[in-house]
């Protein structure tokens, strides 16, 4: 009991080897038998050590490789992570045991380990949103598939920043890929307003995440997306400019059947939203709607129409041109024959041979070149007006010399005086009118190198007229007065030789003789008419459009005032008077 109970005292092997000793010679046990028990209990004893020795050992060989393993890893971390602050650890202890060195290495280990699950979920997330981005570049819209698999050998920051500047390269350009995408979806948007085209299914026909009801964020801008959006672009412009050049072929043939056909500005301004894209561009065309099918359309069925009555109305619109070249040539006393212009018209419209537009724009051209030698003959017409109103007063004055009742008081006496002092002081000037007249044409005529023509007479033929008539009215004026002093005369002898009587009786000869006057007028006024002007110019003032009364029929009719003292004058009906032309 001594021996078992270590509390009551050391028990040792000494101790058990004398307690087998007293048991032994208690039994009696041989020599032999206790040499052979003690051979065994020794051979026991050193297997027990060998086996505890061998234990140890593998022990420590466990442990040198755990520290080995630990030393391995350790690098093996630090090489990953690429941190270098613990590459002295194991220099440091290696001077110590081996369960001192683990225990040194133990707690890096756990912090190396703890920063690469941190770095390789870094990685993780990073190579993540960069797979995403890809996918959704190569245009996949499901949940990533399979695993990612992280280079557990690199996992050094520098590794980690070249991935996450691939991330921010690839953010920055699904930014730009959206902005790019928001543009393409703006433009059809816009092009399909002024189209007329529904936005929504052409959008949706794209990719069904463009439609604007979805935010920016989850519209597609894969590489498919984008080049069916930039074909979809590229195909709106196209049937734009198409539609463009549609429509303003329309309103160009539009516009030319209305200034062919005259129409009202009313009617026009229907298709003011038609026409006012005359001369735009492709891209200035942006009115929702400019471009709409039902708007060509209707471009097109009021050209159609308009090209049914042309037909119809040219004959109207020839003549109504040919209407203002006449009034253009009467006012301009130009000749022209309007039967055989208006007969050429109906051959010419009749037969096919000339396009209406053709037809018209060659009367425009006439009606323009008239206009222009109509302003040409402007200046002198205005004269010979002025001419043939001087002439209308001279034959006015010469009336009113020979009324013997001008100075009675008789109403509307007084106008007719100042009229009279108005119309002698028009007549002097008359001369002066033909002279300035005659160089004026005579001018023109050498510019032109043609004849000056008044109603198809020439201007200097009748100016020429007119002289000789004034000249010989003069003579006519001198003869007269020499016949009036001859008169007087023979009146002065007649009273000289019946002096002597008291009451003397008049003469029978030197009484006025009532009967023709000395050019065949009614009032004893010459004709003062210019033969020549009188046969071919008989309606003048028709051609005015009744500016002018109806005293004025013949051009000129021009009369030569005669003194009050000639009109005075008498003389015998028997004495021979030369006739006016």
């Amino acid at each position: 009991m001594d021996a078992q109970n270590p509390l009551l005292g050391e028990t040792t092997c000494g101790t058990l080897l004398q307690k087998l000793q007293e048991i032994w010679d208690e039994v009696g046990e041989s020599d032999e038998e206790r040499d052979k028990m003690l051979l065994q209990i020794e051979q026991e004893c050193l297997d027990v050590y060998k086996r505890k020795v061998e234990q140890a050992e593998k022990s420590r060989a466990e442990l040198l490789l755990t520290l080995s393993d630990a030393k391995l890893e350790l690098s093996t971390l630090v090489a990953a992570l690429g941190d270098k602050s613990f590459l002295g650890v194991d220099t440091v202890k290696a001077s110590g045991t081996i369960q001192e060195q683990l225990n040194a290495i133990a707690p890096a280990l756990e912090q190396l380990w703890k920063q690469k699950e941190e770095r390789v979920k870094e990685f993780l997330d990073v190579q993540s949103q960069i797979q995403k981005i890809s996918g959704e570049f190569a245009g996949s819209t499901g949940e990533l598939t399979g695993a990612l698999a992280v280079d557990e050998s690199d996992l050094s920051l520098k590794k980690l920043n070249e991935y996450q500047v691939k991330l921010q390269e690839l953010q920055k350009e699904k930014s730009d890929r959206l902005h790019k995408v928001l543009d393409f979806v703006g433009t059809v948007h816009d092009l399909c307003a002024v189209l007329g085209v529904d936005f929504f299914s052409t959008i949706t026909e794209v990719h069904p995440s463009l439609d604007e009801a979805t935010c920016a964020q989850s519209k597609s801008f894969s590489n498919d997306t984008l080049l069916r959006l930039g074909k979809t672009v590229s195909a709106l412009n196209e049937e734009k400019q198409q539609r463009l050049h549609k429509l303003q072929e329309l309103e160009a043939k539009l516009i030319d059947l209305w200034n062919l056909m005259d129409t009202p500005e009313d009617e026009r301004r229907l298709f003011n939203h038609v026409t006012c894209n005359i001369s735009a561009s492709v891209d200035e065309m942006t009115v929702p709607g400019a471009l709409a099918l039902d708007l060509i359309e209707q471009a097109q069925v009021e050209v159609e129409s308009l090209d049914q009555l042309k037909s119809s109305r040219m004959k109207e619109l020839a003549f109504k041109r040919q209407v203002e070249l006449e009034e253009i040539f009467a006012h301009a006393h130009m000749e022209i024959d309007p039967e055989a212009a208006r007969e050429k018209i109906m051959a010419l419209i009749d037969s096919g041979n000339v396009e209406p537009a053709e037809l018209l724009a060659d009367m425009d051209n006439q009606i323009m070149k008239a206009k222009q030698e109509a302003l040409s003959r402007k200046e002198i017409l205005d004269r010979v007006e002025k001419w043939m109103s001087a002439c209308e007063e001279e034959s006015w004055i010469g009336d009113y010399n020979r009324d013997d009742n001008r100075y009675n008081a008789s109403r509307g006496a007084h106008l007719n005086l100042k009229r009279a002092e108005k119309a002698r002081i028009l007549v002097n000037k008359i001369p002066g009118m033909v002279d300035t007249l005659v160089a004026k044409t005579r001018a023109w005529e050498e510019n032109h190198g043609i004849s000056f023509k008044y109603d198809g007479v020439p201007l200097l033929a009748m100016l020429d007229e007119y002289v000789v008539l004034r000249q010989g009215r003069e003579e006519e004026k001198r003869r007269l007065r020499d016949n009036k002093k001859f008169s007087e005369q023979q009146n002065t002898e007649q009273n000289a030789n019946f002096s002597s009587r008291s009451a003397p009786t008049r003469s029978a000869g030197t009484k006025k003789v009532v009967g023709p006057r000395a050019n065949g007028g009614a009032n004893g006024t010459p004709s003062r008419r210019l033969s020549l002007c009188a046969s071919q110019n008989g309606s003048r003032s028709a051609g005015k459009d009744g500016k002018r009364d109806s005293t004025r029929l013949a051009a000129p009719v021009n009369f030569v005032a005669i003194s009050k003292e000639d009109a005075a004058s008498h003389i015998s009906g028997t004495d021979p008077v030369p006739a006016s032309p």
